[in-house]
């Protein structure tokens, strides 16, 4: 990561904001991932830069299951320089990843955090990316299971790890940090979540690429 002056990445923003092009609204969505202006007055002055390479474990075992599932993709995420998190996307050797959510085999994604983010962040984040991705009646469906999942959240600190895991029954699993926080058995909630990172229009176009090619 490079280290950066104040006053450049606040040119830099304001340029982005006021003059943006496709190239960039397509590799990262400011006002989706709000890592722009809510999170950079904060971080993005740092003079040192974080470990940007995650260990990510060559493989996990499913819950429940003899299942293990092996390690596909990781990409790291970032924004103007800094780095923000780690995704790793573990799902079967066999699995086509570019139809792996719409269809029934299970996976995980794993979020490794470079920077404190405030948990109403990561909300407004989520939202802003369902609401492009799903009308006002498919939303008003999920929103009771969605609201459910998002109490569980707390506010991020570099270091923490966010998973979310669909098993072989369709069953939706969230942990932090290992420990499990959230679980459902609706399956339309384990894709529409899932597709926040996964499915087109979601928080970046970038990742989403890297971790389904």
């Amino acid at each position: 990561m490079k280290s950066m002056t104040k006053h450049t990445a606040t040119t830099l923003l304001c340029s982005r904001l006021a003059y943006p092009n496709t190239k960039w609204r397509n590799r990262m969505r400011p006002q989706a991932l709000l890592l722009a202006a809510l999170l950079l007055p904060a971080t993005a002055y740092a003079d040192s830069a974080p470990n940007s390479q995650s260990e990510f474990t060559e493989s996990v075992a499913l819950e429940n299951s003899n299942q293990v599932l092996p390690l596909r993709n990781q990409h790291l995420l970032e924004y103007l320089f800094v780095d923000v998190y780690s995704a790793a996307l573990y799902a079967p050797d066999d699995a086509e990843l570019n139809r792996l959510l719409p269809g029934d085999a299970p996976l995980r994604l794993e979020l490794s955090y470079y920077r404190s983010i405030k948990r109403q962040d990561v909300i407004k984040a989520a939202w802003t990316a369902l609401k492009r991705q799903y009308d006002e009646n498919a939303l008003a469906q999920l929103k009771p299971n969605i609201d459910e999942l998002h109490s569980t959240l707390s506010d991020i600190s570099d270091g923490d790890r966010y998973s979310l895991t669909r098993t072989t029954t369709g069953k939706l699993i969230l942990r932090h940090n290992g420990k499990a926080t959230f679980e459902s058995d609706d399956r339309q909630l384990a894709e529409a979540y899932l597709g926040i990172w996964l499915n087109p229009n979601g928080l970046s176009d970038e990742l989403r690429t890297a971790l389904l090619n």
